[in-house]
């Protein structure tokens, strides 16, 4: 069975692009053309993807990505003006897991597509991995601090498994976008740092000091098996 992708997108002409692109790679597209629409079409629905601009009539994409992390960790991409670097943080800092610009590439958001298709459905090792008070079951695809279930987005634990692996191994940003992410290019070190941040604030006591998740001026982050 295809995997369904859900197009939210008030620009016909742009939406049209968008399923053509989908339905080349096998994908079956659902499109919506308002927030509204998108909510309504997702609630009703499965799907294991979702395309979602942000500049929408009525309801807006920040508010859809809210309502989707309500209820489900299923990939968010987001579609943005190329400029406004507000709409990727938010965006980001939301629960999207990726962002695209428009005009957009054909041949790159095709990749971030395939790449978060392709996360989705890796196959979970059974290791127990720890951090800290931080107990992590990929095969679970679970989290918990001192016993409690952690809230995290697929991409938040995603990166999550990758630090825990490598306890007191910095990373940089771009090593980061290739482990967890999959790109095999630089980009944006806003997708990264917004992760960490969203991480922080789910794993740490205190974020403004952190223990566990540390940043190493200059280099990137890492996990510190032991905060004391």
């Amino acid at each position: 069975m295809p995997d369904r992708v859900l197009v939210v997108e008030d620009d016909e002409v742009v939406r049209t692009l968008l399923r053509m692109l989908l339905e080349d790679e096998s994908l079956q597209v659902v499109e919506a053309s308002s927030g509204t629409q998108a909510v309504e079409r997702f609630d009703a629905d499965t799907f294991d993807l979702v395309l979602l601009d942000v500049r929408l009539p009525g309801v807006s994409g920040f508010d859809v990505c809210r309502h989707i992390r309500r209820k489900s960790n299923v990939p968010v991409i987001m579609v943005t003006a190329q400029q406004d670097s507000h709409d990727v943080v938010t965006g980001l800092e939301i629960g999207a897991d990726d962002y695209v610009t428009k005009p957009f590439n054909d041949r790159e958001l095709m990749a971030r597509v395939r790449v978060q298709l392709r996360r989705r459905t890796a196959e979970p090792d059974g290791e127990r991995l720890w951090a800290g008070s931080i107990e992590v079951l990929p095969s679970e695809g679970t989290a918990r601090r001192d016993g409690e279930l952690l809230a995290l987005t697929r991409t938040e634990f995603q990166l999550l498994c990758h630090l825990a692996r490598f306890p007191n191994r910095v990373w940089s940003r771009d090593q980061l976008l290739q482990h967890v992410w999959g790109y095999d290019y630089s980009g944006d070190g806003r997708l990264v740092d917004t992760h960490i941040a969203r991480l922080r604030a789910k794993i740490e006591v205190d974020p403004s000091e952190p223990l566990l998740l540390v940043t190493v001026r200059g280099l990137g982050y890492k996990i510190s098996r032991e905060t004391s």
